[in-house]
Order: structure tokens, then sequence, then C-alpha cells
């Protein structure tokens, strides 16, 4: 059984997946359970979150009809940094002949590559290899085996917060689980959602949570960018409440149950009913008077996430995908305004592949993370099965490329 638990700032979910003996997943259980003791995604009071854990991955072992062990989960926010580096190793000593490039030259340009001033409160999460240069020719994916006299390697670090990642360790702990790894969940999601072809041509995705708004920009089968904007779903409940003059619990039902953040596409202007406080009267709304509320600040959300991409990476155009995930994903209207802040008809909801169990309630952009956290952990479990006490880039020379997660020198810890 291999297990990924997604803790989100409200709400915690939870996918169980089973590896079958042709090394396929097939999702046995899943679960999900408002969540407590967070606040935009950071850790802020250990026992409630510990006990939303808890309560979440029993009720998941309930579905699954498996007892739980181990998990690995996903961390997101503004904790997360990300930054590209250059490395350069000698693959040929000087005056001799070119020789072929091992996977030993290639860890070793990839470990020149990361070896860069980490701030002490920082931990290292994963190192990606976007591509390598040999010999001055660049773009290069699979060095593999050509002749080469100096190795170059183009990487994407990610790092996080020492404390947050710490809080996350002690929560799982003391629920009673083992923790598998921590991975970043954004790339978790792209393990679920994200096809080859869209990580090749240059794609965003954007996971819309509660808390926060997490960003990957993803170019030539590898990040480019990471980055995270601290505004989310919460403040959409917020702006409802505020203006309605109700709880933020009354406004965040409304918001998932009749939100709208296209005025456009709304055809039937349907009535809300706002209910009464302290004794007042309930009141009726309609879904227009609804959704002017909600679409400029989901608006500003994708403004930020574009200014916040343009100003983190060189990039000026991208030929793929932008994909949504997360709970934020699910609300109507949202492809249509993503397409009119960014420009671009080619924006799409990310919806976990089939992997067999209850298709119909983990087939959803909020679990996104959790399935891809499985899917990440499968082919993590199979290299260290596969690779005892070996690093992933080892000296066989097996001439197989890696995948996308494959690249991960730190995958989990």
């Amino acid at each position: 059984m291999i297990v990924g638990l997604d803790i989100g700032t409200s709400f915690i979910r939870v996918a169980i997946g089973e590896q079958k003996e042709d090394g396929g997943i097939e999702i046995a259980g899943i679960a999900n359970r408002k969540s407590a003791g967070l606040r935009n995604g950071i850790i802020v009071n250990i026992e409630d979150a510990m006990t939303a854990i808890k309560e979440t991955i029993e009720a998941a072992e309930q579905n699954a009809g498996t007892e739980v062990i181990s998990c690995a989960t996903g961390i997101g926010g503004t904790q997360i940094e990300g930054m590209n580096q250059k490395g350069s190793t000698p693959v040929t000593p000087p005056g001799k002949q070119p020789r072929e490039i091992t996977r030993l030259d290639i860890q070793r340009a990839i470990d020149n590559a990361k070896a860069v001033l980490i701030p002490m409160d920082r931990e290292l999460l994963h190192v990606v290899a976007q591509n390598f240069t040999v010999d001055g020719v660049s773009g290069i994916k699979d060095p593999v085996n050509m002749m080469c006299a100096r190795l170059e390697a183009d990487v994407h670090i990610i790092t996080a917060s020492k404390t947050t990642i710490q809080n996350v360790r002690t929560c799982v702990s003391r629920a009673g689980y083992s923790l598998d790894g921590v991975m970043l969940k954004t790339l978790a999601a792209t393990q679920a959602v994200v096809h080859d072809d869209e990580m090749e041509l240059g794609s965003i995705l954007i996971d819309m949570g509660a808390g926060t708004t997490d960003v990957l920009v993803l170019l030539g089968g590898a990040p480019v960018c990471t980055v995270s904007i601290p505004v989310g779903g919460n403040l959409v409940s917020n702006d409802i409440a505020v203006v309605k003059g109700i709880p933020v619990s009354a406004a965040e039902k409304i918001k998932i149950e009749s939100g709208c953040c296209w005025l456009s596409g709304i055809e039937n202007d349907q009535e809300v009913i706002i209910p009464g406080v302290g004794g007042r009267a309930p009141e009726l709304t309609t879904q227009t008077e609804l959704c002017q509320i909600i679409q400029p600040r989901v608006e500003e959300i994708f403004t930020m996430v574009r200014s916040a991409v343009i100003h983190n990476s060189n990039l000026t155009q991208l030929s793929g995908n932008i994909i949504l995930t997360g709970g934020g994903a699910q609300m109507e209207g949202v492809v249509e305004l993503a397409q009119n802040v960014f420009g671009t008809t080619s924006v799409r909801i990310g919806v976990p592949e089939k992997l067999g169990g209850p298709e119909s309630e983990y087939r959803k952009p909020e679990y996104a993370t959790a399935i891809g956290l499985v899917l990440g952990n499968k082919n993590s479990v199979q290299e260290r099965n596969s690779h005892k006490n070996k690093r992933i880039f080892s000296s066989e020379e097996n001439g197989k490329k890696e995948s996308f997660l494959m690249k991960l020198k730190k995958s989990f810890f």
C-alpha cells in the first residue's frame, strides 16, 4: 500500500494506492476531512493538525479495508523557494581523447550545480535536472554514452523552511505513522494531471488552495519556475462574508454551492438564500450579484500569478496549457476567467487519470496532489528497492532514459 497525504489549509485529503503485479497503481480508498491547526498552508497548532490527520487517514483505512503504517506528504505555500543553477564537470582530462559520459559524470555535474549557499533555516527538498550541455551543445536531455570533454548541467533547486518540514514530521509521527517522504505539492500534482507533451512544450500548473495559490512552470520536461501567492479561496469566502454580513462558514457554503467567477457564463440567474444572523431574517440574492463579489477576487489571484511568473522567469511564450488544480478549480467559470486573464484558450482543469477504485470520487482537481503523491512515492519506492544504498544516478549503464520524476536527485528524504 502506498499512501499520499495532502495537508491543506481547508481540507486534508488521503489517497491509498495498491501496487499491482504489473507495477501499476490502483486506488483502493480515499478520504477527506476538514483541516485544523493550519493557516495559509502552515501548521500553527500541532495537536489540532495531528488529530485531523489521524481522523482522515483512519477514514481512508476504512474505505480501503487496510491498515496504514506510513505515508508520503506534500508541502507548499510561501515557505517554498525555487531557483535555477548551472554546474559543470570535466569528463576528459586535458590532453586526453574524449570519452563516453557515464551516470557518475552526470551526478558530479548535478552536485556541482547544487553547491550553492543555502541559508541555515532552509532545507534542500529537490534538485531536478532540466537539461545538459555537452562540449557547448545545449538542450540535451540524456547525455549518457555521448563523447565529451566537458559536461554542464542546468538544474532547478527547490528548498523549504526547516521548521515547516519539522512540524509536518512531528504531526505525522504523533498521529502514529512513519513518514516516507515530503514532496513539493505542485510537483506531486504534476505526476497526476500533466501530460509529457505539456511539460515539453511549456505549461503552467496552478494549484488553487484555500490559503495559498501555488504555481509550477514546466518547460522542456522539467520545472523552471516555482512560486507561491499568499492568497487563495479563503479570501473569496471572506469577501462574501463581509459584503453580506454573514459568518465565514456560511459564506464558504454559499461559495461552494452557488459560486461563479465568470459573469458572462451565467445563463439562468438563480436565487441564492443568504442565512439570517442573530435573529435577522434570511434574505434573497442572485447568482449574478454573488458573481460580482467573487469574480474580482479570483481575477486578482490570476493576475498576481501571471505577474509572479513573468517576474520570476524569463519566459515570453509557452506552447502548452495552463492546468488548474485544487479546490478552487471546481468553481464555475474558472476556466473562462483564466483564459481571459492569461489571454489564451489553452486552459483546462487538471483531473487525475483513471486508476481503478472509486474513480468518481478521486477524479477531481482537489485530489491531484494526493494522487500524485501516491504515484510519485511508487517511483521512489521502486528506485530504492532496485538500487539499494545507491543514488538515483547510479553508475549502471542501463541505457534507459529517466522519467521526469526520476530526474529528482532527492525525491524524498
